[in-house]
This record gives C-alpha cells, structure tokens and sequence, in this order.
C-alpha cells in the first residue's frame, strides 16, 4: 500500500496521507516522498492548488515514534528538513482538511499551509517536551509570531491536547466545520483557488510570507540541532520506549545519568 497517494483533477493537486492504521503518523520515506511532491508540483504548470487530508478517522498523528527510536535523524538534511525547505519555498496555495487527530508535526505542518478547516472532532497537540523534544518545523518562530509568546508558551511546555474550536480561536486554524461536511470544504474552498489568476496568486503568497521566509528558515536550522542532540538523550530515548510500550516515563533515572 501506497503511504501517499495523489490525485490531479481541474488543476487541483489531491495529497492524502494514506497510513489510516498508524493514524498516518510520518515515517522518513513518506517526508521525502511529500518534499518531492511539493517540489514537482511547484514545476507544474496544471498544478495551482494543493489540498491536503489524511485517510481514515486521523490527519497524522506526526512521527513514526519507533523508526526515530531505531534511527534517529540528524541535523542538516535528513527527510524532515527536506519537507521543511520544500514548504517554505511553495509558493501555491496549500489547503489543509484536518480530522481526528493532529499531534505533533501533524500540527507544526499546518502553519505552512494557507487555509486549514478543522473538523469539530479534530484534537491537536503538541508533545514535544512529553517526549524530551523541542519543537520543529519552524514552529519555534512561526507559533510565538502568530499567537503571540504566552500561549504559544503553554501549546509547548504543557504539551497537552487541545480541540479545534480552541485552534480556532487562537488563530490556528481558517473555520471549524461539522466533521461530515469538512472535505466538501475543504475541496470547494480549493476549486475557488483554482479559478483564481495563477500568477497573481502564488504573488500575493510570496508578499504575505514576505516577512516571515528569512526568519522560518533560521528558525529550522537552529531546530534542527537542538532536535537532533534532543533526539539522541537518554530523556527521548526513555520517553519514546515508554510511549511504545504504553507505559508512564521515568525521567528520574535519566537525569541522575545526565548528572553523573
């Protein structure tokens, strides 16, 4: 089975998350194939709009916890910073439909996209500090810019889940919408794009980003390191294998070892 399919119709580029199983959480191989996506896709003149989802009940539930347990990524240009640069350099309009959960980068990706439509069922979070980790995807940058240091300060330090309507409200998310009628949303909102003059459309997003591209990018590499060196701590590797074996972590332990 395909981890990402793609459909094209009416200049629409369709690019749905297909592991409904793993709630379509991102392993390396599926990060490449969706920078790649981009990258074509931002070649391609039928292409003007790229709409978003994820299969089954869940939008991504963010990393493969146990493939970053047994391979961690590094710094610089691992799959993960492929997909960020790929992002950033999109000029087209992205347009999200997210349902059921969104964790993780599974929410940090949404900051790249243009207009997001939340089911009224969908439930976001951030975990990173749950997992020893720090944020990504240039969410360090683009959160504090959006919504301000204090709540973005609660989103990452509490790590704790929080519903669409709260998303919408702090400015996460365009519209929460009745789950049933989200990918009607979500595609006509698209069509809409796709009727509209291509060249003054990918304008308009770059003068819109204007501001923003030059701090994203130092926002990623500076992630990027403190990630790694996160990634590869007896905290993380503790928090993850507790994750998998459905257990509550012991950080007690790993900090006496840091300490010693």
């Amino acid at each position: 089975m395909t981890d990402i399919l793609t459909e094209r119709s009416g200049g629409i580029l369709r690019v749905e998350l297909n592991r409904p199983e793993k709630k379509n959480a991102m392993t390396g191989a599926m990060y490449t194939q969706l920078a790649n996506i981009l990258i074509d896709a931002a070649k391609d003149g039928e292409t003007r709009v790229v709409l978003w989802h994820g299969a089954g009940d869940d939008f991504c539930a963010g990393n493969d916890a146990g493939e970053f347990l047994k391979a961690p990524p590094g710094p610089g240009e691992s799959p993960q910073t492929q997909l960020m640069h790929a992002f950033v350099g999109f000029e087209k309009p992205i347009v999200a439909a997210v349902q059921g959960a969104a964790v993780g980068g599974g929410t940090t990706m949404l900051t790249h996209c243009d207009v997001v439509y939340a089911g009224e069922g969908a439930r976001f979070q951030l975990p990173f500090i749950n997992l020893a980790l720090t944020p990504e995807f240039g969410s360090s940058y683009s959160l504090p810019a959006r919504i301000g240091h204090l709540r973005a300060a609660e989103l990452f330090l509490l790590g704790e889940r929080f519903s669409a309507a709260r998303a919408a409200e702090l400015g996460l998310v365009t519209r929460v919408v009745p789950d049933d009628g989200l990918f009607a949303t979500a595609m006509e909102t698209a069509q809409k794009l796709a009727a509209k003059p291509g060249g003054a459309l990918q304008a308009s997003k770059r003068l819109l980003k204007r501001g923003f591209i030059d701090q994203i990018k130092a926002a990623i590499d500076a992630e990027g390191q403190e990630f790694a060196e996160r990634l590869r701590s007896a905290d993380t590797k503790e928090a993850l294998s507790a994750f998998l074996k459905k257990r509550p972590p012991n950080f007690t332990k790993t900090s006496a070892m840091a300490a010693e």
